[in-house]
């Protein structure tokens, strides 16, 4: 129920947790004539994505990886195509790897079928399908929550869809869920006004963007004549007006089978899934009338190749309260039909595609911006390429975009080396098969591509034509598409200087209104609804890893995985922020951050080469309590990735010029920070939580940032980067032996040295009394809220208890405690949750919101009074069972994917747990008993005692103002 603000180059599944999970996807097409999409899709996992088990532990910073390869295999092998007699198109995959099922129907409509004063009723839509149906007239995430489902929706400009992941004994259960609300859902006048103010409640998230209002400015005038220049989650003016009526008729319109798309692929036999499918789905008659005809795809019918475009020479100028500088540019593409997408593609990552990349080095290296990237769009009624930079500091954006225009002048002029073209393929089929490792993202592709293009075999077409792309091909699409005058641009000039926060009200003891929680869901009640699950055929042991400790002290766990080839790696390293002195905070972040900026032997760029040439990744980021590692590659590649990783392990040379791009990088993102209404309350919740001489009440400031020198990082570097303080994980399609020689060869000689002694952690009692805090932000419009107070670490014995009552409390904002009260019953925000960040040390239990400014003391008061309610009437049995149900059945499917299962064996390792831990996780959450989880309310559940922490547009309750 969100949407993306930039599209990016041809990822069509990239995941991305930062509380809320956003999908973008863009896909090409090769030379034939069926269509495909590319798309930027409104995701919804701020509503619909509960914090994972997994997360639940203090994590990591990892970024996805930009694959690689040579060889491609078939993504569709094995894959059966069946049309029911009413039209529903069902395509099956049988990947028996892991216990687990994904079911996704895709349905043929998004915000491509609007017009301007209906704009986001697709997506209005999308929200109402989870109201509940006539049969089951209760919230439908409830419903998969109690299954363990991990699930999400989506709406996009050519397409909405609905998923979920589950333990293959619930497969049926899904398929009966989503062929009720197929036809049956409930869209009444109660139902649409809930849900028009967690829409709004949405928007006006994305509203506090720059980027966001920048990019929607831009598109409107680029793309005028086409319903791709609106946006996908509309406006709320439009939102405001919808009507039951208008709801209902795009219902009837587009949700039946033969618009639809049912995607089924895991641990299941075919032939037994279709006779489940018939006896479900099969029921719902094909409707008498026929679909409306595509009105979008046929304006664009006889024009030229990309629509048409009022390309504007003079800039979109958009001075408005903000942080940076931004510059936005688009040019219209073709549609998926055309046959210049596939170099258009490939174009793209001669562009963009990583640090070697024509966009990187030209105003990143430069020093002109802090960022800079760009994506293709090819859909089903047209697309347009885009630009998007963030100015470094003082840089004027004019001659920032001289810079840009240069690029693109140099590209149509000059053509493309055969070592770009090889690289951008080898990155393109990487990523393709990188991004296919696990059930949901297979079904996913295999969706996107019958939808957008009417061929599940779309992409394996896409390979195919790739390698037929010649430089010239790339240079004449370039020439064609990227020229001046089908250009739009637009520019962001912040009215608020280097991103202060304004001002802060507080000191506010607790809010005024008295809201009385309503009672709490019924798991009885809900179970009168839940389809019949059949136990499992029998337990699944997860397989352990092998641990290989070298003679330095280096850790590595290896696990190997052949169902892809591919490789995961992940990695810590005791050098987190928490080493950090106020004077110089940001130092940890400023060293990891340049470990890839050079080496004793190779620079940068040698190093970028060496991965993006493979389409392999590599990237560190610090958090509070270590560094992360994560890379990614094919597996033949495998040796390039941990070459590579030893070398800036025992290497890294920090040379200056670097030092002083990846320090105005930092800057830009500090002055971001301070302008982010979740990343500024996030930082004064912490900084009030935590004292002065705790550890995680350092931040990074200006002063701080431009005051480390290069002898900082060294030092720093080699105080902490050392193989006694580092544990690696591997999983993946690796040869045991092979792999464990090529560990000892390349980082068995990193000698360790003398090392600065470990931060001292002071108690950190709860607060007395409860205390609120404002930052004020000019000039958005919405409000973010954290409340909370220190709480337990990971080995604390009640951790599985918490983790149950967390589940009940706020777990999912959909069928939790909160969830069903501030967001499905009273509307006043998209999304909420509760967590327990237990790491090596103890850290928060916080709740975290978004809410209309107006709607902020509103919330915070019911969550107020429902902590009250839990705190003093308890939860009941069935509650607790339900819990314990939840969390055990989305366990196997969270491990389900590379990415997770190497990050959970790592957290273990690095929190001291045994290596089976992920074995007894679930029978550790099943013995929680019903007492324990009331003494860890006693214990851990304090209404009373709440930092709040409230970031936005000043509201009229709190007037006093100081400074931050």
């Amino acid at each position: 129920m969100s949407f993306p603000t930039h599209l990016h180059r041809y990822t069509r599944l990239s995941l991305l947790f930062a509380g809320c999970l956003t999908l973008t996807l863009i896909t090409g097409t090769p030379v034939f004539s069926q269509p495909a999409s590319s798309q930027s899709i409104a995701t919804d996992s701020a509503v619909l994505t509960k914090p994972s088990v997994l997360s639940q532990q203090a994590s990591i910073s990892q970024k996805t990886a930009t694959p690689t390869s040579s060889s491609t295999p078939s993504l569709t092998q094995g894959v059966r195509k069946t049309v029911l007699s009413n039209g529903l198109t069902v395509l099956t995959k049988e990947v028996n790897t892991a216990p687990v099922v994904t079911v996704q129907v895709w349905y043929r409509v998004g915000s491509r079928n609007e017009a301007p004063g209906v704009n986001g009723i697709a997506h209005q839509l999308e929200h109402l399908m989870f109201k509940g149906t006539k049969e089951r007239p209760i919230q439908f995430g409830r419903l998969f929550s109690a299954l363990g489902s991990d699930l999400n929706a989506f709406t996009s400009y050519d397409m909405t869809a609905y998923f979920g992941t589950v333990e293959q004994n619930k497969l049926n259960a899904l398929l009966v869920l989503e062929a009720d609300r197929m036809r049956n859902s409930l869209i009444g006048e109660k139902e649409l006004a809930s849900e028009k103010r967690v829409v709004i409640s949405e928007l006006q998230g994305y509203e506090n963007s720059p980027n966001y209002r920048l990019s929607r400015a831009v598109m409107r005038q680029a793309l005028p004549d086409s319903p791709y220049g609106l946006t996908v989650g509309g406006t709320k003016s439009d939102v405001e007006k919808f009507t039951v009526d208008q709801v209902r008729y795009y219902y009837d319109t587009y949700y039946r089978p033969d618009n639809a798309t049912l995607i089924v692929v895991g641990n299941f036999k075919t032939d037994e899934l279709l006779k489940q499918i018939e006896a479900t789905f099969g029921q719902i008659p094909k409707p008498a009338t026929p679909l409306p005809r595509d009105t979008a795809a046929a304006a664009f019918e006889g024009k030229p190749a990309g629509g048409t475009s009022s390309a504007n020479q003079e800039p979109i100028v958009l001075r408005e309260p903000g942080s940076v500088f931004l510059l936005h540019a688009v040019y219209p593409l073709p549609a998926v039909s055309h046959p210049d997408v596939p170099a258009l593609q490939l174009m793209d990552y001669i562009l963009t595609g990583g640090r070697s990349s024509r966009l990187y080095q030209s105003l990143v290296e430069s020093g002109l911006a802090s960022g800079a990237e760009g994506g293709a769009a090819n859909m089903i009624a047209g697309g347009w390429y885009e630009f998007s930079v963030t100015a470094a500091p003082g840089k004027d954006l004019k001659t920032v975009d001289q810079a840009l225009q240069q690029v693109v002048t140099d590209l149509c002029e000059k053509g493309v080396t055969p070592e770009e073209l090889k690289r951008a393929k080898a990155q393109l089929r990487a990523s393709i098969i990188l991004r296919n490792r696990d059930i949901t993202s297979q079904a996913y592709q295999l969706g996107d591509d019958q939808v957008s293009t009417g061929d599940y075999r779309y992409t394996d077409r896409l390979l195919a034509a790739i390698d037929q792309v010649t430089a010239a091909d790339v240079q004449r699409v370039a020439s064609t598409y990227l020229t001046p005058n089908r250009r739009t641009v637009g520019f962001f000039e912040p009215t608020t200087a280097g991103g202060a926060s304004g001002a802060m009200t507080g000191g506010v003891s607790q809010t005024s209104e008295n809201f009385s929680p309503g009672v709490p869901v019924d798991p009885a009640e809900l179970a009168k609804y839940l389809p019949a699950t059949p136990p499992l055929a029998r337990p699944v042991n997860q397989p352990l890893p092998e641990k290989l400790t070298l003679k330095n002290g280096l850790q590595i766990l290896l696990l190997r995985d052949r169902s892809t080839p591919t490789v995961t790696l992940s990695g810590h390293i005791q050098a987190g922020t928490a080493y950090d002195q106020a004077e110089t905070a940001g130092l940890a972040s400023l060293t990891a951050n340049n470990l890839m900026n050079g080496t004793k032997t190779q620079d940068a760029l040698a190093i970028a080469k060496a991965l993006e040439n493979r389409g392999a990744s590599l990237a560190f980021g610090a958090n509070r309590e270590g560094v992360g590692i994560s890379g990614e590659a094919l597996t033949s590649d495998l040796p390039t990735l941990i070459q590579i990783l030893a070398d800036v392990l025992q290497n890294a040379s920090f040379p200056d010029k670097e030092l002083e791009l990846s320090r105005q990088q930092a800057l830009t993102a500090l002055q971001l920070e301070l302008d982010n209404p979740g990343r500024l309350a996030r930082r004064t919740f912490q900084q009030k939580v935590y004292p002065p001489t705790h550890p995680f009440h350092t931040f990074p400031s200006e002063v701080s940032l431009k005051q480390i020198t290069r002898d900082d990082l060294v030092r720093f570097y080699q105080t902490h980067y050392q193989p006694d303080r580092t544990i690696l994980t591997l999983v993946g399609d690796f040869d045991p032996i092979g792999v464990r020689n090529l560990l000892v060869k390349e980082l068995g000689s990193w000698q360790n040295k003398a090392s600065d002694a470990q931060p001292t952690y002071p108690t950190v009692p709860l607060p007395q009394s409860t205390t609120r805090l404002n930052p004020i932000l000019p000039g958005k419009t919405q409000s973010v809220t954290f409340m909370g107070y220190n709480a337990i670490d990971r080995k604390d014995p009640r951790y599985y208890a918490s983790l149950v009552m967390n589940q009940i409390l706020g777990g999912d904002t959909l069928s939790s405690r909160l969830g069903t009260e501030i967001r499905d019953r009273q509307g006043l925000t998209y999304g909420i949750y509760s967590m327990f960040q237990a790491g090596m040390q103890p850290g928060p239990f916080l709740i975290s919101m978004q809410t209309a400014p107006e709607d902020a003391d509103r919330a915070i008061t019911s969550t107020i009074k429902l902590l009250q309610q839990v705190r003093e009437q308890g939860v009941t049995p069935a509650e607790v069972a339900a819990a314990k149900r939840s969390l055990t059945s989305a366990y196997p499917v969270e491990l389900a994917s590379p990415d997770a299962l190497a990050n959970a064996l790592l957290m273990n390792k690095v929190y001291g747990l045994p290596l089976d831990e992920i074995r007894r996780f679930p029978a550790k959450i099943e013995a929680v008993t019903l007492a324990q989880v009331k003494q860890v309310i006693k214990d851990l559940l304090h209404p009373d005692n709440l930092v709040i922490v409230t970031a936005g547009p000043p509201t009229a309750t709190f007037q006093t103002q100081s400074n931050p």
